[in-house]
Protein backbone atom coordinates (compact mmCIF):
# COMPACT_ATOMS: atom_id res chain seq x y z
CA UNK A 1 0.00 0.00 0.00
CA UNK A 2 1.05 3.58 -0.52
CA UNK A 3 -0.10 6.95 -0.45
CA UNK A 4 0.49 10.56 -2.05
CA UNK A 5 -1.12 11.83 1.24
CA UNK A 6 -0.45 11.51 4.80
CA UNK A 7 -2.25 9.27 7.03
CA UNK A 8 -3.94 7.67 3.86
CA UNK A 9 -3.55 4.61 2.12
CA UNK A 10 -4.56 3.67 -1.56
CA UNK A 11 -3.72 0.27 -3.62
CA UNK A 12 -2.05 0.16 -6.45
CA UNK A 13 -3.47 1.21 -9.65
CA UNK A 14 -4.79 -1.00 -12.07
CA UNK A 15 -3.62 0.46 -15.04
CA UNK A 16 -5.41 -0.30 -18.77
CA UNK A 17 -3.04 -2.45 -20.80
CA UNK A 18 -2.81 -4.41 -23.22
CA UNK A 19 -1.20 -8.55 -23.06
CA UNK A 20 -0.38 -10.33 -25.69
CA UNK A 21 2.40 -12.89 -26.97
CA UNK A 22 5.74 -15.75 -26.02
CA UNK A 23 8.56 -15.53 -24.80
CA UNK A 24 9.98 -13.67 -21.75
CA UNK A 25 8.15 -10.56 -20.38
CA UNK A 26 8.64 -6.90 -22.05
CA UNK A 27 6.68 -3.98 -20.91
CA UNK A 28 6.24 -1.27 -23.36
CA UNK A 29 5.55 2.54 -21.92
CA UNK A 30 4.70 5.20 -24.22
CA UNK A 31 5.43 9.07 -24.47
CA UNK A 32 3.84 11.87 -22.61
CA UNK A 33 0.11 12.04 -24.18
CA UNK A 34 0.31 9.08 -26.05
CA UNK A 35 -1.53 5.69 -25.22
CA UNK A 36 -0.52 1.96 -25.52
CA UNK A 37 -1.82 1.62 -28.97
CA UNK A 38 1.10 3.64 -30.25
CA UNK A 39 3.03 0.08 -30.42
CA UNK A 40 0.51 -1.68 -32.24
CA UNK A 41 2.46 -1.66 -35.44
CA UNK A 42 5.52 -3.21 -34.40
CA UNK A 43 3.42 -5.86 -32.62
CA UNK A 44 3.13 -8.50 -34.49
CA UNK A 45 6.79 -8.79 -35.08
CA UNK A 46 7.57 -8.73 -31.61
CA UNK A 47 5.13 -10.64 -29.57
CA UNK A 48 6.35 -13.87 -31.56
CA UNK A 49 8.89 -13.35 -29.63
CA UNK A 50 8.15 -11.75 -26.74
CA UNK A 51 5.10 -11.44 -24.23
CA UNK A 52 4.32 -7.85 -24.61
CA UNK A 53 2.70 -5.84 -21.91
CA UNK A 54 1.96 -2.56 -23.46
CA UNK A 55 0.04 -0.35 -21.05
CA UNK A 56 -1.49 3.14 -20.57
CA UNK A 57 0.48 4.81 -17.85
CA UNK A 58 -1.88 6.86 -14.99
CA UNK A 59 -4.14 9.70 -16.75
CA UNK A 60 -3.27 9.08 -19.94
CA UNK A 61 -4.59 7.15 -22.38
CA UNK A 62 -7.81 4.79 -20.68
CA UNK A 63 -5.81 4.93 -17.36
CA UNK A 64 -7.59 6.75 -14.46
CA UNK A 65 -6.09 9.49 -12.90
CA UNK A 66 -3.87 8.42 -9.73
CA UNK A 67 -5.19 9.29 -6.47
CA UNK A 68 -5.31 13.17 -5.06
CA UNK A 69 -2.11 14.19 -3.75
CA UNK A 70 0.18 12.24 -5.81
CA UNK A 71 2.84 14.61 -7.28
CA UNK A 72 2.89 14.61 -11.10
CA UNK A 73 6.57 13.47 -12.29
CA UNK A 74 9.05 10.51 -13.39
CA UNK A 75 9.31 9.07 -9.54
CA UNK A 76 5.23 8.78 -9.17
CA UNK A 77 5.01 7.15 -12.84
CA UNK A 78 7.82 4.72 -12.10
CA UNK A 79 6.55 3.98 -8.63
CA UNK A 80 2.90 3.61 -10.31
CA UNK A 81 4.13 1.31 -13.00
CA UNK A 82 6.63 -0.55 -10.44
CA UNK A 83 3.44 -1.77 -8.12
CA UNK A 84 1.55 -2.29 -10.99
CA UNK A 85 3.85 -4.97 -12.27
CA UNK A 86 4.21 -6.51 -8.82
CA UNK A 87 0.01 -6.75 -9.10
CA UNK A 88 0.92 -8.86 -12.23
CA UNK A 89 3.58 -10.73 -10.73
CA UNK A 90 6.40 -9.77 -13.35
CA UNK A 91 9.68 -10.00 -11.67
CA UNK A 92 12.18 -7.83 -13.33
CA UNK A 93 10.59 -7.91 -16.93
CA UNK A 94 12.54 -6.23 -19.51
CA UNK A 95 11.40 -2.77 -19.99
CA UNK A 96 11.07 -0.15 -22.96
CA UNK A 97 9.63 3.05 -23.49
CA UNK A 98 9.20 6.03 -26.15
CA UNK A 99 10.72 9.29 -25.01
CA UNK A 100 8.73 9.92 -21.06
CA UNK A 101 8.23 6.35 -21.55
CA UNK A 102 12.20 5.31 -21.93
CA UNK A 103 13.18 7.76 -19.02
CA UNK A 104 10.50 5.17 -16.71
CA UNK A 105 12.49 2.69 -18.51
CA UNK A 106 15.99 3.79 -17.32
CA UNK A 107 14.42 4.43 -13.73
CA UNK A 108 13.34 1.04 -13.30
CA UNK A 109 16.29 -0.68 -14.24
CA UNK A 110 18.25 1.78 -12.01
CA UNK A 111 15.74 0.39 -9.08
CA UNK A 112 16.40 -2.98 -10.05
CA UNK A 113 13.33 -3.83 -11.10
CA UNK A 114 14.21 -4.48 -15.02
CA UNK A 115 16.32 -7.47 -16.51
CA UNK A 116 16.87 -4.98 -19.27
CA UNK A 117 15.53 -1.33 -20.77
CA UNK A 118 15.43 -0.25 -24.01
CA UNK A 119 14.98 3.89 -24.75
CA UNK A 120 13.42 4.97 -27.36
CA UNK A 121 14.90 8.69 -27.91
CA UNK A 122 14.22 8.50 -23.77
CA UNK A 123 13.32 12.16 -22.46
CA UNK A 124 15.46 13.03 -19.51
CA UNK A 125 18.39 14.17 -21.30
CA UNK A 126 17.83 17.70 -21.75
CA UNK A 127 19.57 21.33 -20.87
CA UNK A 128 17.56 24.39 -19.36
CA UNK A 129 17.00 25.45 -22.45
CA UNK A 130 16.10 21.91 -24.34
CA UNK A 131 13.73 21.79 -21.50
CA UNK A 132 11.73 24.81 -22.02
CA UNK A 133 11.71 23.92 -25.89
CA UNK A 134 10.02 20.72 -25.68
CA UNK A 135 7.63 21.90 -22.71
CA UNK A 136 7.01 24.96 -25.58
CA UNK A 137 6.02 22.51 -28.05
CA UNK A 138 4.36 20.08 -26.64
CA UNK A 139 2.20 22.40 -24.82
CA UNK A 140 1.11 23.82 -28.47
CA UNK A 141 0.83 20.43 -29.55
CA UNK A 142 -2.06 19.79 -26.84
CA UNK A 143 -3.48 22.93 -27.33
CA UNK A 144 -4.04 22.23 -30.90
CA UNK A 145 -5.50 18.74 -30.38
CA UNK A 146 -8.07 20.39 -28.11
CA UNK A 147 -8.84 22.41 -31.13
CA UNK A 148 -8.64 19.57 -33.72
CA UNK A 149 -10.50 16.78 -31.54
CA UNK A 150 -14.38 17.18 -31.97
CA UNK A 151 -13.42 17.04 -36.00
CA UNK A 152 -10.75 14.75 -35.38
CA UNK A 153 -12.20 11.77 -38.25
CA UNK A 154 -12.48 14.20 -40.34
CA UNK A 155 -9.55 16.55 -40.27
CA UNK A 156 -7.11 13.80 -40.14
CA UNK A 157 -8.08 11.90 -43.86
CA UNK A 158 -6.03 13.81 -45.91
CA UNK A 159 -2.00 13.10 -45.74
CA UNK A 160 -1.12 16.96 -45.75
CA UNK A 161 -3.72 17.37 -42.50
CA UNK A 162 -1.27 14.30 -40.84
CA UNK A 163 1.86 15.95 -41.98
CA UNK A 164 0.98 18.90 -40.39
CA UNK A 165 -0.37 17.48 -37.17
CA UNK A 166 2.30 15.36 -36.33
CA UNK A 167 5.57 16.41 -39.53
CA UNK A 168 7.53 17.05 -35.58
CA UNK A 169 7.28 14.37 -34.14
CA UNK A 170 7.26 11.53 -36.68
CA UNK A 171 9.47 11.12 -39.93
CA UNK A 172 7.11 9.97 -42.19
CA UNK A 173 3.56 10.83 -40.77
CA UNK A 174 1.21 9.74 -43.75
CA UNK A 175 2.46 6.45 -42.46
CA UNK A 176 -0.09 6.79 -39.88
CA UNK A 177 -3.43 5.64 -40.66
CA UNK A 178 -6.19 8.40 -40.60
CA UNK A 179 -8.05 6.47 -37.57
CA UNK A 180 -5.04 6.19 -35.79
CA UNK A 181 -4.14 10.03 -36.24
CA UNK A 182 -7.98 10.89 -34.74
CA UNK A 183 -7.44 8.88 -31.75
CA UNK A 184 -4.15 10.30 -30.90
CA UNK A 185 -5.59 13.86 -31.26
CA UNK A 186 -8.74 12.46 -28.84
CA UNK A 187 -5.91 11.31 -26.43
CA UNK A 188 -3.89 14.06 -26.38
CA UNK A 189 -6.42 16.38 -26.15
CA UNK A 190 -7.85 14.42 -23.29
CA UNK A 191 -5.45 13.06 -20.97
CA UNK A 192 -6.17 14.95 -17.47
CA UNK A 193 -2.23 14.40 -16.22
CA UNK A 194 -0.80 16.00 -19.36
CA UNK A 195 -0.22 19.25 -18.24
CA UNK A 196 1.17 18.61 -14.32
CA UNK A 197 3.56 16.03 -16.42
CA UNK A 198 4.79 18.01 -19.01
CA UNK A 199 6.02 20.62 -16.21
CA UNK A 200 7.50 17.94 -13.95
CA UNK A 201 9.41 16.44 -16.69
CA UNK A 202 10.46 19.29 -18.53
CA UNK A 203 11.87 21.10 -15.03
CA UNK A 204 15.88 21.61 -15.02
CA UNK A 205 15.76 17.90 -12.93
CA UNK A 206 17.20 15.50 -15.88
CA UNK A 207 18.10 11.94 -15.35
CA UNK A 208 20.66 10.73 -12.93
CA UNK A 209 22.43 7.99 -11.68
CA UNK A 210 22.97 6.06 -14.55
CA UNK A 211 25.99 4.86 -12.72
CA UNK A 212 23.80 2.56 -10.85
CA UNK A 213 21.97 0.91 -13.60
CA UNK A 214 23.65 -2.84 -13.76
CA UNK A 215 21.67 -4.58 -16.59
CA UNK A 216 21.90 -4.20 -20.44
CA UNK A 217 20.53 -0.56 -22.02
CA UNK A 218 19.94 0.59 -25.15
CA UNK A 219 19.65 3.68 -25.80
CA UNK A 220 18.18 4.16 -29.83
CA UNK A 221 17.20 7.97 -31.05
CA UNK A 222 15.57 8.70 -34.42
CA UNK A 223 17.81 9.87 -36.84
CA UNK A 224 15.06 12.67 -37.66
CA UNK A 225 14.31 13.62 -34.03
CA UNK A 226 12.45 16.79 -34.05
CA UNK A 227 11.20 17.48 -30.35
CA UNK A 228 14.62 15.86 -28.25
CA UNK A 229 17.31 16.56 -30.83
CA UNK A 230 19.53 13.66 -31.82
CA UNK A 231 22.37 15.44 -29.72
CA UNK A 232 21.12 14.54 -26.29
CA UNK A 233 21.95 10.71 -27.64
CA UNK A 234 25.70 11.59 -26.06
CA UNK A 235 24.44 12.52 -23.13
CA UNK A 236 22.72 9.59 -22.65
CA UNK A 237 25.80 7.35 -23.23
CA UNK A 238 27.97 9.27 -20.85
CA UNK A 239 25.15 9.62 -18.19
CA UNK A 240 24.91 5.42 -18.94
CA UNK A 241 28.12 4.00 -19.04
CA UNK A 242 28.22 0.47 -21.27
CA UNK A 243 24.88 1.33 -22.77
CA UNK A 244 24.42 0.81 -26.05
CA UNK A 245 23.65 3.82 -28.17
CA UNK A 246 22.64 3.21 -31.93
CA UNK A 247 20.34 5.34 -34.44
CA UNK A 248 16.74 4.64 -35.99
CA UNK A 249 17.91 5.37 -39.46
CA UNK A 250 15.01 7.48 -40.95
CA UNK A 251 12.81 7.56 -37.90
CA UNK A 252 11.78 11.14 -36.21
CA UNK A 253 10.92 11.28 -32.29
CA UNK A 254 8.10 8.04 -32.48
CA UNK A 255 9.48 5.96 -34.24
CA UNK A 256 6.84 3.04 -34.49
CA UNK A 257 5.45 4.29 -37.10
CA UNK A 258 8.41 5.51 -39.09
CA UNK A 259 9.68 1.63 -39.18
CA UNK A 260 8.14 -0.84 -37.37
CA UNK A 261 10.59 -3.86 -38.57
CA UNK A 262 13.45 -1.28 -37.48
CA UNK A 263 11.73 -0.56 -34.41
CA UNK A 264 10.80 -4.28 -33.32
CA UNK A 265 14.71 -5.60 -34.10
CA UNK A 266 15.95 -2.81 -31.65
CA UNK A 267 13.03 -4.01 -29.21
CA UNK A 268 13.98 -7.84 -29.25
CA UNK A 269 17.66 -7.05 -29.57
CA UNK A 270 17.92 -5.05 -26.65
CA UNK A 271 15.36 -7.71 -25.02
CA UNK A 272 18.31 -10.40 -25.70
CA UNK A 273 21.19 -8.57 -24.19
CA UNK A 274 20.41 -9.65 -20.64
Amino acid sequence: MWSGTPGVEFAPMELVHHRSGVGEPLVLIHGLGLRWQVWEPVLPRVTAEREVIALDLPGFGASLMPPPGTPAGVASLTRLVGEFLDELGLDRPHVAGNSLGGWISLELAKQGRARSATGLSPAGFHTALEGRFQRTSLWLTARTAGVLAPRADRLMKPKLARVLAFGQYVARPTRIPSDDAAAILRGLAGAPWFDETLRAISAPAPFSGGEQIAVPVTIAWGQHDRLLLRHQARRAQRAIPGARVLTLQGCGHVPTYDDPEQVARVLLEGSAAA
